[in-house]
């Protein structure tokens, strides 16, 4: 017998730190060979072909774990135990697709976003899309009432440059989206909100998605665009049981380091925690907020009860007194108030996000070229 090693490993590291690495798996993949799978900034499998795992079957049933969940078949059981539908929904891989054709068109529309290794600039193309577009869609795509949800991917569509959205990890972390896009044809990274899923709040795995992405942008210096909707992080007891709390400063802590330029847009929701780690508030803010924005420590809906308990307590009518409360604070809940108060930089007409953010591509570009 022998202390176990992978020669070579210390390679795959220093890949890892200077070109982007991208894995396809192709087929099953176990022990070593799944290690190097998930060692990359991005990995595909292919659904129904491909599977990952640390032990194979054999190896998992001998040593007496129940994996088969009713499967009849060898493969079915190779699924079961790490097919696609597991890894992509638990952020081992990042994507799934259909077929080997389409891995491999997966991983060429990834790389077209990054430079070759960390010492290069980020590739530019041309584009036919005017910065100056303003989609009148945009003024209706936010509800007046904050409690529906809207597409955010819809946004993108209509603010980034056409048919440049590239999207990664849609299947896990779903209460943010990653993705490459570009502005005038400079490469941006995304993160945005989701608000159809859980409300936008970030629980464990959507903090654990957002760390990643920002180090990555941050590696290969590319400019981050944040869209922001967030309540804040997920909350109960199963988010405490899951460790939101420490995935989600890890996540804040990823965003206050990066050294790339970074423009935030508040749709909606920043609140809490969760909230402030839209962009590093200690250094320069360029930042832009909707009129449906809505902000603060707590939301209303929900916080009051904490906020006012004394209050409420001592009321002879609680329920009045809460409703009494609502009232007032709703006709002082305002961005515009915010902005006069200088606490937020400005407020933008939606169908001027495009133009503004074309603005800050130019500019994030300029900084980034002279080798800042």
């Amino acid at each position: 017998t022998y202390i176990p090693a992978v020669p070579g490993w210390g390679d795959v590291v220093e890949n890892l730190n200077a070109v982007p690495v991208v894995a396809l798996a192709l087929g099953p993949t176990a022990g070593l060979g799944a290690a190097r799978t998930v060692a990359s900034h991005y990995s595909v499998m292919v659904k129904g072909l491909s599977q990952i795992f640390a032990a194979g079957p054999a190896v998992v049933e001998a040593m007496g774990d129940i994996y088969r969940d009713g499967s009849t078949s060898h493969e079915e059981a190779k699924e079961n135990l790490g097919g696609s539908g597991i890894h992509t929904r638990n952020g081992v891989v990042d994507d799934e697709v259909l077929d080997e054709a389409a891995a491999f068109a997966s991983a060429r529309a990834f790389l077209s976003y990054l430079p070759s290794h960390v010492g290069e600039r980020a590739p530019h193309t041309e584009t036919h899309d005017p910065a100056d577009r303003r989609d009148e869609r945009l003024l209706d795509l936010v509800p007046h009432d904050s409690k529906q949800v809207y597409s955010m991917r819809r946004a993108l569509e209509m603010i980034f440059d056409l048919d440049s959205v590239f999207e990664m990890g849609r299947l896990w972390g779903r209460a943010a989206i990653t993705a490459f896009a570009r502005l005038e044809g400079r490469p941006i990274a995304v993160l945005a909100s989701d608000p159809s899923y859980l409300g936008g709040s970030w629980e464990a795995k959507t903090s654990e998605k957002v760390e990643r992405f920002v180090k990555l942008a941050d590696q290969f210096r590319l400019p981050i665009v944040h869209l922001v909707d967030n309540p804040g992080f997920m909350i109960g007891r199963e988010a405490e049981m899951a460790g939101t709390i420490r995935y989600g400063v890890q996540a804040m802590n990823a965003v206050y380091k990066a050294s790339v330029p970074l423009a935030s847009i508040v749709m909606r929701r920043a609140y809490g925690i969760a909230g402030s780690a839209m962009s590093n508030a200690e250094t320069f803010q360029y930042r832009y907020c909707w009129p449906s924005g809505d902000w603060g420590s707590l939301p209303i809906a929900g916080g009051l009860e904490v906020a006012y308990k004394s209050e409420l307590e001592a009321a002879e009518d609680p329920a009045a007194e809460l409703e009494a409360i609502k009232a007032r604070l709703d006709k002082v809940t305002s961005p515009f108030r915010s902005a006069e108060r200088f606490n937020v930089e400005d407020i933008i007409d939606p169908r001027d996000t495009r133009p503004l953010l074309c603005e800050f591509a130019e500019l994030a570009w300029r900084r980034l070229d002279a080798g800042d």
